[in-house]
């Protein structure tokens, strides 16, 4: 199989490079390098079914004649993390809606399977847990610039079930909820990274908000086995599936967890959203995702815990020192 990974010099994308560049398949892949980087793809370079091309999903000429080369697509570009989408909204709103319709136009015509990585923000508002594909969305004030990225991965959806009943185009698509590993970095909003490098640093551990706000992380290798695994399932094509954990957690107990890990002296700091992000930040109490209908299609189970997943990563910031 030839492959393209829009997206894959980033966190997710280089680790789904990975994966399937070890089951044999060819790997091309495009980046803009905004938030990827080639760090993260240094150790495939050498791999002779790998291909890099440095460019933006906006680039239709070039999405084009990589479409032409491959017989799937699996469209990771996007804009990455809270910072980002509060810093450069439009931006991120435009690369989001137009490169994702660049890459399906792109593939429509040939019939070339898309499987698009969606979010849990998708929810919004909604405090109905745990949140069901079927799930109903609750924005927040258009004022709050954080409900753009909500917005803008709404489109994407649309567009991918649209062009899916419409033109036939083989589409899957897939609500990541908080996505863990090597490689990711805290400079975009990422809490787990942040927390991580600043116990082992000895610095504050800072945590926005009261810490009561709850989420559920998924460790990498699990959910690029399961990206995987949908691309390939035929009953998945033109399905939403929800992807990642259900073991629940409050930022602060994320917090303690982390500093006894890692052994640290560091303070737990409470910062004010508005110090961080603006005073028209909101944001989204909870989050917990009902696996059932990934479960029921591929049999997913992650196979990580979390605190076997904080060692890892504990154990690659300390070896990256």
């Amino acid at each position: 199989m030839k492959i393209l990974i829009t997206g894959g010099a980033g966190f997710i994308g280089s680790h789904l490079a990975e994966k399937l560049l070890g089951i044999g398949e060819e790997v091309f892949v495009i980046d803009d390098l905004s938030t990827g980087a080639l760090k993260n793809i240094e150790h495939l370079k050498n791999n002779k079914n790998f291909h890099f091309t440095e460019g933006t999903v906006l680039d239709r000429d070039k999405v084009d004649d990589l479409i032409k080369e491959v017989n799937q697509v699996y469209h990771l570009a996007a804009a990455v993390g809270v910072k980002t989408v509060v810093d450069k909204p439009l931006e991120s709103f435009l690369l989001n809606i137009r490169g994702t319709e660049s890459v399906f136009e792109s593939a429509a015509g040939r019939k070339i399977p898309v499987l698009i990585t969606s979010t849990s923000e998708i929810y919004g508002k909604n405090d109905n847990l745990p949140f069901q594909e079927e799930s109903d969305r609750i924005y927040g004030s258009a004022y709050h610039s954080r409900w753009g990225y909500a917005m803008s991965k709404g489109a994407d959806e649309f567009l991918s079930l649209a062009y899916h009943r419409e033109k036939g185009l083989p589409t899957v698509i897939v609500r990541l909820f908080n996505v863990i590993g090597p490689r990711q970095t805290g400079a975009y909003g990422m809490v787990v990274p942040r927390f991580v490098q600043q116990a082992i640093s000895g610095n504050p551990i800072t945590v926005h908000g009261d810490g009561g706000q709850t989420r559920c992380f998924a460790y990498v290798d699990d959910v690029v086995d399961a990206l995987v695994n949908l691309m390939n399932h035929q009953k998945a094509i033109g399905h939403i599936f929800n992807l990642g954990s259900d073991e629940e957690i409050s930022i602060n107990a994320l917090a303690q967890r982390v500093k006894k890990l890692t052994n640290s002296k560091s303070e737990i700091v409470f910062v004010p959203y508005a110090q961080i992000y603006g005073q028209d930040f909101d944001d989204m109490a909870h989050r917990r995702p009902d696996l059932s209908k990934i479960k029921a299609a591929i049999g997913y189970q992650p196979k990580l815990s979390l605190e076997d997943s904080l060692n890892k990563i504990i154990d690659y910031f300390n070896a990256s020192k």
